[in-house]
């Protein structure tokens, strides 16, 4: 099948979730598809990252929006109702250059990911997927109850868009899909449950058990720019560890992955470490007596909590995370949904070493069994045939 993928990032280097999702998903689809890749950009990618995926397609184009564009297209967006997001990654000039490769290519089938960039094909009578991949009106609405008051009115309207535009976009593709059925019960519209489940998986052949001394207590990893990573690294240094220090005042975190926001790096101390990029995040998963994974906000599967459990180390994380992994508490993963719940499980495990290993090896175990690239994408191109 020739295969039409239209992104709205570039998917390399693989530090955001929806790059990891279609970049493992392009690598896996191209062994018997043909790839014809189409990413928007704000900067050009770096060639190093185009060759990443250059194995996998026949074609890569990318097309790079311009930011004064982008900002009118906001201000557009808001007069005439659409998500403010919707209108951040449309571009006339963009649909024209999109349309022509369409026409040029011929493709059987386009994929599509996110409601981000589905404007641009929504109307074309090709067969088509729409891959919701996380519900964002719902990630909306979570992130204004703890935003400060000035985002609050415009998350809210945000939130209200995002609502209409999930459920007015579904009708204009042939199939649907999503990572989480928590996810799909989100989408308001009243055949969701038509929207196929297409989880993540985990790379075993990188994240693998690293035997490598341990230097940091708990960690937590993950792009440092996205709100919910912000608030949830937040949340670990100001209410989880001050409870935990009454107890241990050596515990020792560390917060790993790129664009660390500013209120991030202001959480720096003597026992707490951020460290930026990372060349080879496996290290700093490996480093970690635990993983902790305390999200307050989001949706959507946490990878971050797969690649951990992947490399063996016991995870912590919140009943919301764990809604979509699906893990079993108390075996697979240990959950909190109280400062004080977190507190209590952190120094339960660093007091139990056999305690930590269960759980270790159970999560283990679990991610081995229900989450992998190649059979997901299989179910992908099962619904496509």
């Amino acid at each position: 099948m020739k295969l039409f993928v239209l992104l709205p990032r570039f998917p390399y280097p693989l530090e955001k979730g929806d790059k990891l999702r279609a970049y493992h998903q392009i690598r896996q689809l191209s062994c018997n598809n043909n790839i014809i890749l189409c990413a928007l950009t704000e900067s050009n990618p770096k060639q190093s990252d185009i060759d990443q995926l250059k194995p996998f397609c026949s074609a890569i184009h990318i097309i790079k929006l311009n930011k004064l564009t982008s900002a009118i297209n906001i201000v557009k967006a808001f007069f005439t109702g659409k998500p403010l997001q919707v209108g951040y990654f449309y571009s006339h000039r963009a649909k024209k250059e999109i349309l022509s490769l369409i026409k040029n290519s011929k493709p059987d089938h386009i994929f599509c990911q996110l409601v981000r960039v589905s404007a641009y094909v929504k109307d074309l009578n090709i067969p088509k997927t729409l891959d919701y991949q996380d519900v964002f009106s719902a990630g909306v609405a979570r992130r204004s109850k703890t935003s400060p008051l000035y985002l609050k009115f415009i998350l809210k309207s945000e939130y209200k868009r995002l609502l209409r535009y999930e459920n007015l976009i579904f009708d204009y593709f042939d199939n649907k899909t999503i990572i989480s059925t928590p996810d799909r019960d989100l989408i308001p519209h009243p055949e969701k449950d038509k929207i196929v489940i297409i989880p993540n998986g985990v790379d075993h052949d990188f994240f693998q058990p690293m035997e490598i001394e341990k230097e940091y207590d708990v960690a937590f990893i993950g792009n440092m720019g996205y709100p919910p990573n912000i608030n949830a690294a937040e949340y670990l240094v100001k209410k989880i560890l001050p409870i935990v220090h009454r107890s241990r005042p050596e515990v020792k975190v560390m917060l790993a992955g790129a664009n660390p926001h500013a209120s991030v790096v202001a959480l720096k101390s003597k026992l707490v470490t951020v460290t930026g990029w990372v060349e080879d995040i496996r290290e700093y998963y490996a480093k970690a007596k635990m993983f902790i994974a305390p999200m307050q906000i989001g949706t959507g599967l946490q990878n971050k909590l797969l690649e951990a459990m992947a490399m063996k180390i016991p995870c912590i994380t919140s009943s919301l995370a764990n809604n979509a992994l699906n893990a079993k508490s108390g075996k697979e993963i240990l959950i909190g949904d109280s400062p004080e719940e977190f507190a209590t499980h952190i120094l339960n495990l660093l007091e139990n070493r056999e305690k930590a290993e269960e759980i270790a090896n159970n999560g283990f175990l679990f991610v081995n069994k229900k989450f992998n690239w190649k059979s997901a994408t299989q179910k992908l191109e099962e619904l496509w045939r």
